[in-house]
């Protein structure tokens, strides 16, 4: 089975032939108030129609209306029974981490144990409007995770901590989380990032990069497993991308490839000093490559489309596919492709053959 989940990023309003937005001005409050209607009712037809969960994502001062994240999952806790739900990821150099951990154990006591933990350092672009560089949010990233880590496996515990961004004495957290632990995930994209996260003992997210390059990702996460003591399970690994589908297969890889040109001309407006793609330690940053590749965008009929998710999910070993679904020109197109995903291709991702624990790899692994 592979566990289908919708990834939120939770676009501000275009016009309906522009698929990836700019950072809009001059949108009114009403206007606003209007597009959180739209994605309100979305939300909550998402369990309905059997996804396993929201992610949603946390982004500041561009063509997103998520900057606090967790109060969209605190909305949604009481109108939901069975969705889990999520970050993918708490950008934790914005935050200091004490207070990360207090909203943690608010918001899984609020959803009633369906709390998802993710975490994530950031992307440069926005780092820089706030003055902040690679490296030191990199470090404060890695400050953070200690703190959080420690938290969340030691519950009930007061805390101690004296860093070089954070220093406190006999901290008491509460209310604990009814999940004990809830679920970590750590977004990366590189062998370095995964290594880090297999250390701490989380889950991992992918995407952007090609079905090659995140097995390279998975296999150095597996690696670390090893060496950590615990075996890699489909369950530990999500693979995200964007899906244009259509009942019209031509229809929808010409979406693709416009939302594909987009994308990169997206990327490569940004000032060459601070476009490093998704994270500070993206590969594109020492390799000079495209930080986009060809198989982040999975697109066709909801046959085809239910293919190649079952395939990458295959090669990869990842038990967890991440669909982004608003790049299918405006917010009637996009809710429609949401349904039509809900409707014929959750339910051949949910009964497909289960991948296997450890992907067949150049490296020498099994199916």
């Amino acid at each position: 089975m592979i566990k289908p989940w919708m990834f939120e990023f939770f676009r501000a309003p275009v016009d309906d032939d522009v698929l990836i937005p700019a950072p809009v001005d001059g949108v009114t409050a009403t206007e606003v108030a209007a597009h959180f209607a739209d994605f309100w009712q979305r939300w909550l037809m998402a369990e309905g129609l059997g996804y396993e969960g929201i992610f949603f994502s946390e982004h500041h001062f561009g063509p997103g209306y998520s900057p606090a994240p967790n109060l969209l999952i605190a909305a949604l806790a009481p109108m939901t029974k069975t969705l889990r739900l999520g970050v993918m990821g708490v950008v934790l150099p914005y935050s200091s981490p004490w207070r990360v951990i207090e909203q943690i154990g608010m918001l899984d006591q609020l959803t009633q144990g369906r709390l998802e933990v993710g975490t994530a350092s950031g992307i440069p672009p926005e780092m820089a409007q706030v003055g902040l560089g690679v490296a030191e949010a990199g470090e404060r990233n890695a400050e953070a995770q200690e703190i959080l880590d420690w938290a969340l496996t030691h519950p009930g515990e007061r805390l101690t901590h004296h860093g070089k961004y954070w220093s406190f004495e006999n901290l008491a957290f509460v209310p604990l989380p009814l999940q004990q632990p809830p679920p970590r995930w750590t977004t990366v994209v590189s062998e370095a990032s995964a290594r880090r996260a297999a250390a701490r003992g989380t889950k991992i997210c992918t995407g952007f990069s090609s079905v090659d390059r995140v097995t390279e990702v998975f296999d150095a996460y597996r690696e670390d497993a090893a060496q950590a003591g615990f075996e890699v399970s489909s369950d530990l690994l999500g693979l995200r991308r964007n899906v244009i589908v259509c009942e019209d297969g031509e229809r929808a890889r010409d979406l693709a490839a416009r939302q594909a040109e987009q994308v990169l001309a997206m990327f490569k407006h940004a000032q060459d000093a601070v476009n490093h793609g998704p994270v500070p330690d993206a590969p594109q940053q020492s390799r000079g490559d495209s930080p986009i590749h060809d198989d982040e965008f999975v697109a066709g009929t909801p046959a085809e489309v239910a293919e190649q998710i079952i395939d990458q999910c295959r090669t990869t070993g990842a038990g967890h596919f991440l669909v982004m679904l608003d790049a299918h020109g405006g917010l009637a197109a996009n809710q429609e492709a949401f349904e039509l995903f809900g409707r014929e291709i959750i339910p051949v991702l949910r009964s497909a053959a289960p991948v296997g624990e450890v992907a067949a790899h150049a490296s020498g692994g099994t199916a």
